[in-house]
């Protein structure tokens, strides 16, 4: 890799980490090496750098090869105008900041045919360099030697001259600093409403930004995206001001100093150069640098806070391999329900219609009762959509009356399943191909049917703007948030692990090392082979080399194979491992997993080499301990307030339980059972500041709340957890 020496002194020293463990990391990504591979496999190499240093170092060395091209770019394009100085060279090779670089090249770059562009083919740049040098007590007379071709007059003269000095001066490191601290130190950004729009409907959700100002650096970013959207909508205007007289009177004190003796009059020309550079060219440049800058922070917020919930949300708790009946609940077009065996493969489908306005309740029940006995129901997924309470409900009305022995203890557990993305889901070529001769309705309710019993391997099939966390996902940059979400996604799925005898194409996609078209060819060989027996059987399946073989091997899990490490995290390159361990322990690898005694008594330095140190010795014994574990917590059942329904049943001061929907960097919004999320502002989570509200909730955590607002007209629900313990 070139550069690699300066891009590890540059990344450690911005990320305060080893420059050992950087280099290598580095190595390492250039090899095409995963990050979960990384984290996970050769943390002697990192010097046991986690996943999130990893994915820092990994996005950095993204940015410094793009500022990298961009100074061959730079550095081309000024030799081809033979202007290029040894200095200026040095200081373009050794500049790795974006901003600092395209100052250095301002000068230089090409540009449509400006005013000051016209006044140097007027041959006035001599003039320019007169005026600045303050030494012509009589700038007129000067100018008058001028007065030749295009140029009519002696105003015309210095009216061109000062163009060009007012483009120097915008182009200037010096002068673009001074203004660029300016706005970094004292901006404001500025909101109105367009009057035409005021009094629109769509307008009024940015009624709080109607006449709007704040500092910038200290403007949120949901503040600063929402009001971005408003702008976008044609609803709002947005200025970022600073004070214009004081910054022109900074600028002025970087001009060279008036000689001794001297009249004021190049001065004073100099001075109206300086305010004509800082209105027409300075200003609106620094100006429009920041807005994208205050931009790109607010996106790069926002991204982080969709990561985080997505992650939760994908890491939510299992419910295992269950026979499961999921109901995707609706009043005028009834309720679909499916039934899916442990496998999540569907058996039967069909439509109910237990509530108004065709009321066939008796019908449906009876139709329940029957799907619950035929199929061995286990558990009941109901999606949170229109009509889930009134469902849910119902469907506990059918388990109260099964007859023996199949009645309230029947064993069968009911759950309310988000929905979000499921239509998206229904309506996608993946579900077409899974589902080929089935509706969009009988798609969407097995979706919600395997949520329950696989989160991560049902959400990977959906986009993760279409599930229904984060904050203004579709106003920030789709390129950095797309980049994001499928680090996110690939972490989340090779954290937890696949079976590699059950896994979907999609979701195999995101281990690490595979890929659409592995992927593809893991199923296809599956198919025609029947279910793998080893991990090492993996690399028969066609272009799966050994590259991809170390990358996905150890995240990858056969259950009841020939192995019982192909079930666990174990890596097959550290197998010979375990296996003189058991050798030692004069033991089989299966005993020395079954006895924590014999485990107990190994000495695990013993067995330090160079190739294996004692950070993936410690990791294999907690994994030995409980080979192929689920990291996620356990699926909990949860029940609403029976009292409230609708918003109109809410009170001041009611205490109710719910469950946290979504998190913004604002608050959260928890679902209450009305129909409409309520939002706990982050001032009202704690008892204590709350910057981050990751840190105090987590998605779908059980919370109980206290309602402090209520406003009917525009359908909001305030509400607090200060004093609250959770359900």
């Amino acid at each position: 890799m070139e550069n690699l020496k300066i891009f590890t002194q540059l990344i450690s020293n911005e990320l305060h980490l080893p420059e050992h463990g950087v280099e290598n990391t580095l190595k390492l990504l250039d090899e095409g090496c995963t990050i979960p591979f990384i984290s996970r496999y050769r943390k002697e190499r990192t010097g046991g750098l986690d996943e999130v240093q990893i994915t820092a170092i990994s996005n950095r060395i993204e940015q410094l090869q793009e500022i990298a091209k961009r100074k061959d770019t730079i550095v081309k394009t000024i030799k081809e105008q033979e202007k290029m100085t040894p200095e200026l060279e040095r200081r373009i090779k050794e500049c790795w900041d974006s901003t600092v670089l395209e100052d250095i090249y301002l000068p230089f770059k090409p540009k449509r045919r400006t005013r000051a562009q016209v006044a140097r083919e007027q041959g006035l740049e001599p003039l320019a360099a007169i005026l600045l040098m303050q030494r012509e007590p009589h700038p007129k007379e000067a100018a008058k030697r001028f007065v030749v071709g295009d140029v009519a007059d002696v105003a015309a003269a210095l009216q061109g001259a000062q163009d060009i000095i007012a483009e120097q001066i915008s182009e200037d490191e010096r002068y673009r600093n001074t203004v660029r601290s300016t706005f970094r130190r004292e901006a404001f950004i500025e909101s109105k409403v367009v009057k035409a729009k005021k009094d629109s409907d769509e307008a009024q959700k940015y009624s709080d930004y109607f006449d709007w100002k704040e500092p910038l650096k200290r403007c949120s970013s949901h503040r600063l995206l929402a009001m971005r959207r408003g702008e976008s909508e044609g609803i709002l205007r947005l200025h970022l001001t600073i004070d214009d007289e004081e910054t022109v009177r900074r600028l002025k004190r970087n001009l060279p100093p008036t000689p001794f003796n001297n009249s004021n009059n190049c001065r004073r020309l100099l001075e109206e150069a300086v305010e004509d550079g800082y209105k027409r060219l300075l200003q609106p440049s620094i100006e429009t640098e920041f807005a994208t800058l205050s931009k790109q922070r607010a996106d790069e917020e926002a991204i982080r806070v969709f990561a985080e919930n997505l992650r939760q949300l994908l890491l939510s708790a299992p419910l295992g391999q269950k026979r499961v009946m999921g109901i995707d609940p609706g009043f005028r077009t009834g309720c679909k329900v499916v039934c899916l065996d442990a496998q999540g493969n569907l058996l039967h489908h069909e439509a109910i219609f237990p509530h108004p306005p065709v009321n066939h309740r008796m019908q449906a029940t009876m139709h329940v009762q029957d799907m619950l006995k035929k199929y061995s129901i286990e558990a009941i997924a109901i999606g949170n959509g229109t009509a889930s309470r009134e469902t849910k409900e119902f469907v506990e009305d059918c388990l109260k009356s099964l007859p023996s022995p199949l009645g309230e203890g029947s064993g069968v557990r009911l759950f309310v399943v988000s929905e979000d993305g499921a239509s998206v889901y229904s309506a996608s070529k993946v579900a077409r191909d899974e589902f080929p001769d089935e509706d969009v309705t009988v798609r969407g309710a097995v979706s919600i049917g395997r949520r329950l019993m696989d989160p991560l391997a049902e959400l990977v099939k959906i986009d993760p703007k279409s599930i229904g966390v984060g904050q203004y996902q579709h106003d920030v940059d789709q390129s950095k948030l797309k980049h994001t979400l499928d680090q996110t996604v690939e972490s989340c799925v090779n954290l937890v692990g696949v079976n590699l005898n059950t896994a979907s194409q999609h979701l195999l996609t995101y281990v690490s090392g595979l890929g659409p078209v592995l992927a593809q060819n893991i199923v296809t060989y599956r198919k025609e082979h029947g279910a793998f027996t080893s991990r090492a059987e993996l690399k028969k399946v066609p272009r799966l080399g050994p590259a991809a073989f170390q990358q996905c091997a150890g995240f990858l899990r056969i259950s009841g194979g020939k192995n019982p490490l192909d079930n666990s995290a174990v890596h097959p390159e550290s197998y010979h491992v375990v296996e003189q361990m058991a050798k030692d322990c004069h033991c089989s690898v299966a005993d020395l997993i079954n006895n924590k005694g014999t485990r107990e008594s190994i000495d695990i330095k013993k067995y330090v080499s160079d190739e294996v140190g004692l950070p993936t010795l410690t990791d294999i014994m907690k994994e030995l301990e409980k080979p192929g574990r689920d990291p996620r917590q356990q699926m909990e059942e949860f029940e609403f307030d029976s009292s409230v329904q609708t918003v109109e049943d809410l009170r001041e001061g009611m205490e109710l339980p719910g469950i946290v929907t979504n998190i913004t960097n604002f608050g959260a919004f928890v679902d209450i059972g009305v129909h409409q999320d309520g939002l706990v502002h982050v001032s009202q989570m704690a008892d204590r500041y709350v910057s981050d509200p990751t840190q105090v909730v987590r998605l779908h955590q059980h919370v109980r709340v206290r309602v402090i607002a209520v406003d009917l007209r525009r359908q909001r629900i305030s509400l607090s957890t200060k004093g609250m313990k959770d359900r």
